[in-house]
């Protein structure tokens, strides 16, 4: 028995993951990139940093969903100042679900891009400062490059496991169909419907077939990234 093509309310489902995971990673790549750099670094209160940054593990997802909320919604400090300011709201929207994923994926990404930092061999950077090269530029032509491997692990990690993320989504975003409805939701709202069986289960069928194809695609571009080093 083949897997049914999706119809077209089940790939604006698929396609809003895919959209939701995405902004997540590239939102929280830059961040994840500076404080991997750092703690990387050895520095007095690193562990005050570490722990702040990888809070949201320790966190059940709902807490941190209901903290965005409070930050972020149009009642909140950072929200209300957004709405004042620019007329832009971040929850129950797309924007949103996306913050949401981002912040819950951050402290994967960074630990996967610090590991890759820390493997990087010291003699380089201590060759290049030699030579005179500054912080930045070893930073981007040989750290980064160096690296490469980890910061694809961190977008691996960040994207699959966006495309599972409930709790903080649906208590920051909300549940709607077309603007935050992602397929972990979709799989959830189904299960709530008597008849809802079949269709939590395409669902997720397709939920695993976009993480294995997330996986599949950043290690063929991790091969290559090892082959040109």
């Amino acid at each position: 028995m083949t897997l049914p093509l999706p119809d077209a309310e089940e790939r604006e489902i698929i396609l809003l993951t895919v959209r939701v995971a995405c902004m997540a990673v590239a939102g929280a790549l830059p961040l994840a990139l500076f404080f991997g750099w750092l703690l990387a670094t050895r520095f007095p209160g690193r562990f005050v940093i570490n722990a702040l940054v990888h809070l949201p593990m320790a966190l059940p997802p709902v807490v941190t969903g209901w903290l965005l909320l409070t930050l972020c919604g149009v009642q909140g400090v950072f929200g209300a100042w957004l709405w004042q300011v620019f007329h832009m709201r971040l929850a129950f929207t797309t924007a949103g679900a996306a913050l949401a994923c981002g912040v819950m994926v951050f402290p994967l990404m960074v630990r996967a891009i610090r590991l890759g930092m820390e493997a990087v061999d010291p003699g380089f950077l201590a060759a290049a400062r030699t030579l005179g090269a500054g912080p930045l530029d070893r930073f981007i032509t040989i750290t980064l490059p160096l690296a490469g491997s980890g910061v694809l692990v961190a977008v691996a990690v960040g994207f699959t496991a966006s495309l599972g993320e409930f709790g903080a989504v649906i208590t920051f975003a909300a549940n709607i169909p077309g603007q935050t409805q992602t397929l972990p939701l979709a799989i959830y709202s189904a299960l709530q419907s008597p008849d809802g069986d079949a269709t939590a289960a395409r669902l997720a069928l397709y939920s695993v077939g976009l993480a294995l194809a997330g996986l599949v695609v950043t290690e063929r571009l991790g091969s290559r990234l090892r082959a040109r080093q």
